[in-house]
C-alpha cells in the first residue's frame, strides 16, 4: 500500500498535477442522513404502490364498495403481504421522523430514551394489530 501511495506521489509531482483523494465509510459524518432519507423515499415508494394497487382494484369493481367489496380487496394472500410490507415500511418511516423529532427537540437524555422506548413500543404494538386485522386473529 506505502509503495502504491508513493508511486502515485511521484507521478503526480512529474505531471504537475494536484491529486484529490477521498475515503469512504459507514460511520462517516452524513452517511446516516443519507440512509434515512433514502429508506424514506423508498418506504415512500412502497405507499405508493399499495396506493395504486388498492386504487386500480376499486375502479375495477362493479357495483357498490361495501365491506364485502373491501373484504375482497385484501382476501388474497399477497395483498395482505403487501399490505403488511407496506405497514413494515410505514413504521420504519415514522421511527425515522420520531427519532430525529427527539432527538432535536428534546434535550434531556432520559427523556428522550423514554420517548424513543415509548415510540418503539407503540410502532411494535400497531405492527400487532395489523398481523389481526389483515389475518383476523
Amino acid at each position: 500500500m506505502q509503495a502504491a501511495i508513493a508511486e502515485a506521489l511521484r507521478r503526480q509531482r512529474e505531471a504537475g498535477v494536484t491529486i484529490y483523494a477521498t475515503w469512504h465509510s459507514r460511520h462517516a459524518a452524513g452517511v446516516s442522513q443519507a440512509r434515512d432519507w433514502l429508506a424514506q423515499r423508498i418506504t415512500g415508494a412502497l405507499f405508493a404502490l399499495l396506493t395504486l394497487v388498492v386504487l386500480a382494484k376499486v375502479l375495477l369493481t362493479s357495483g357498490p364498495l361495501g365491506y364485502e367489496g373491501w373484504a375482497g380487496i385484501f382476501a388474497p394472500q399477497w395483498m395482505k403481504a403487501l399490505t403488511f410490507a407496506v405497514f413494515i415500511a410505514l413504521a420504519y418511516h415514522i421511527w425515522i421522523g420520531m427519532r430525529d423529532i427527539w432527538m432535536d427537540y428534546v434535550k434531556p437524555a432520559g427523556i428522550r430514551l423514554v420517548l424513543h422506548v415509548f415510540t418503539i413500543v407503540w410502532l411494535v404494538a400497531c405492527l400487532g394489530w395489523a398481523v389481526q386485522v389483515l389475518w383476523r386473529l
